[in-house]
């Protein structure tokens, strides 16, 4: 089922997304419905609250070998590197910053049967697992020190 995504000026987004704690069919529905939700949006990933669910849950799909992430209960561990360059979000659509990220992050995570694992991304990889861990802690990428924001159409 594609949900609705929350647009900025929500105060959903700003909030603190709790741990999830249960590994069951609710959880797993939500799953199923954040990647409908992401790849219906044509995006490379979303975060529960952008759904309106304040919980620490994450799906990221950047087209690579990977194919579809799905991080509960994410944390990054490791940073290394700095990349810039220009960001989406899918609750500002149409609109781009110029973020500063790590270039390689590595994320210590559960998978959905609450079994823990860690990955390693690098370049568009990494700027996900940044992006929308920071969404878990109610941080847009506005808030980032080097933001500047564009209009797409303003681009062309």
């Amino acid at each position: 089922m594609v949900r609705n995504i929350l647009k900025f000026g929500d105060e959903t987004l700003r909030k603190q997304c709790k741990p999830m704690q249960k590994y069951d069919l609710r959880l797993w529905l939500l799953l199923r419905d954040m990647a409908d939700t992401m790849y219906k949006a044509e995006g490379v990933g979303l975060a529960a609250p952008q759904v309106g669910i304040l919980r620490r849950v994450v799906v990221i799909d950047v087209g690579d070998e990977h194919g579809l992430i799905e991080l509960i209960n994410p944390e990054i561990i490791a940073t290394e590197g700095e990349q810039e360059g220009s960001e989406g979000c899918l609750s500002a659509p149409g609109r781009r910053g110029y973020v500063k990220r790590p270039n390689k992050v590595t994320v210590k995570a559960q998978d959905r049967k609450g079994k823990p694992f860690e990955i390693t991304g690098e370049g568009l990889l990494a700027r996900a697992f940044c992006h929308e861990i920071d969404h878990l802690n109610g941080v847009l990428y506005s808030d980032v020190e080097e933001y500047e924001i564009t209009d797409d159409e303003e681009e062309q």
